[in-house]
């Protein structure tokens, strides 16, 4: 294991971004014929993107929005013609679609209990007007890529229902009808790689989860109430993509989730969470100032978690590089952090995009590439009983040479902050990092195991 010490480490400067940046027209129909690439790949007729406010990644990546309270589709043709069905109170959102519709059909089953309903035609006869019809190859699009090894995953739908059976009476043979999530993720998926001006679009979410994050981590202090530092990690009424957390000792008391009317004790557990559009962050370790004051039968913490933990985060940065398959990254944390002593039980790194966990060419016997333009989450989660937790999860993105010149060429600011944080992490932390990674954010692999001492990090010492 690396030298690691937990001693004075300068802290990261926050980023501070001015606002989002829109994703361009350009980039829209990159989207598009992507989507139309892996249809024409997977011989489908149609596809149909479901949407609703927890499930909306696939349909929001073309769409460019999702419809909150109402459920939606998106039928995309494989010649690239759209049609949006929409409930009552998104049909005047159709004219904002970043795709260009070509028609768009009022279903009002999609919309709010009680609220008025079509009694004209039937959902059947809707879908119809939306393009689909017998004989047809569809692929239906919830948001899960099913991976089960035992199961039939290509006829498992995430989606309510009413809309599948109406679908597979629609087209008059159910085997027409497949789960085809796969076009936008997993393994080649659409969504999987991004270019320069997703990243710069991802990179707001990603750098204000961060600030958010660091903000919490100073606000921490014995007293400090779970609500103040709540209200630490949410910030400019960006839609959160996660459960927002700030707790101190016992979590889900009464089934509660979220930040409650508890204040921060001496040797408690502290986790922070958020998470925004393209980045999340997370940090978890204890409310002390030093070794003396861990918590009985934790005396050895920093060696027997908090230490090997961060071995095996510097471990993922420095060894991660395009091209290399995804077992080779599991396999090289299971050997830096053995599962069998250390607990972990999920993948050691995913994708992040519209939703918080999309996908992850990470996992074992995984012979997926990992490929420039990946926006992954450095998630590994030690599990040791008897001790405190123990993470530092942060957004960094994969490039190779092509994608680093095109951001520099195309956002030079965001390029010399990603030099910046890269510098950090290389002269200030001690981190050999890969050449392919380019953080996020200026919190990657700052971590406090002891949040009520704000001037000490690990670091490795060479």
């Amino acid at each position: 294991m690396r030298r690691i010490e937990l001693t004075e480490v300068k802290q990261p400067v926050m980023d501070h971004l001015d606002g989002p940046v829109f994703l361009t027209d350009e980039t829209i129909e990159e989207r598009k014929q992507k989507i139309l690439t892996n249809m024409h790949k997977a011989n489908l007729d149609k596809l149909v993107v479901y949407c609703d406010v927890e499930h909306g990644g696939n349909f929001e990546y073309l769409v460019g929005y999702f419809t909150r309270f109402e459920e939606a589709l998106l039928v995309v043709d494989k010649t690239g013609e759209m049609t949006l069905v929409l409930g009552n109170e998104n049909l005047n959102k159709s004219s904002k679609s970043r795709v260009e519709i070509s028609k768009t059909v009022h279903v009002s089953l999609f919309s709010l209990p009680n609220q008025p309903n079509r009694t004209d035609l039937t959902l059947k006869q809707l879908l119809q007007e939306a393009g689909l019809a017998e004989g047809q190859r569809v692929g239906l699009v919830g948001w899960k890529n099913f991976t089960s090894p035992i199961e039939d995953n290509k006829h498992m739908f995430d989606v309510p229902y009413f809309i599948v059976k109406t679908i597979m009476e629609l087209v008059g043979n159910p085997e027409l009808v497949t789960n085809e999530c796969s076009v936008f993720i997993g393994e080649h998926g659409a969504r999987c790689t991004n270019n320069a001006n997703e990243v710069a679009h991802y990179e707001y979410s990603a750098s204000l989860a961060s600030d958010c994050i660091l903000d919490a981590m100073n606000a921490v202090k014995i007293g400090a109430n779970e609500l103040e530092l709540g209200d630490k990690l949410v910030r400019f009424g960006q839609h959160t993509s996660i459960v927002t957390i700030a707790s101190s000792g016992a979590r889900f008391v009464k089934a509660n989730m979220f930040p409650r009317n508890n204040t921060v004790k001496l040797g408690e557990s502290i986790s922070l969470t958020n998470g925004y559009r393209g980045g999340s962050s997370s940090r978890c370790g204890i409310a002390i100032e030093n070794e003396t004051q861990l918590p009985e039968g934790q005396e050895d913490y920093l060696d027997r978690v908090a230490k090997p933990y961060f071995n095996a985060y510097v471990a993922w940065l420095e060894n991660i590089k395009v091209g290399m398959e995804g077992r080779e990254m599991f396999n090289l944390i299971e050997s830096e952090l053995p599962r069998e002593k250390y607990g972990w039980s999920l993948c050691p790194g995913h994708l992040i995009g519209e939703e918080e966990w999309m996908s992850s060419p990470i996992y074992e016997e995984s012979k997926e590439k990992l490929e420039s333009g990946m926006l992954l989450q450095i998630d590994i989660i030690p599990s040791v009983k008897g001790y405190n937790g123990v993470s530092a999860e942060s957004t960094v993105l994969l490039a190779d040479e092509k994608l680093q010149k095109d951001i520099q060429e195309q956002y030079p600011e965001m390029f010399k902050r990603m030099m910046l944080r890269r510098e950090y992490l290389i002269e200030e932390l001690g981190i050999e990092l890969s050449s392919d990674i380019l953080p996020m954010c200026s919190t990657v692999a700052y971590l406090r195991p002891f949040l009520l001492s704000h001037d000490k990090a690990l670091k490795v010492v060479r």
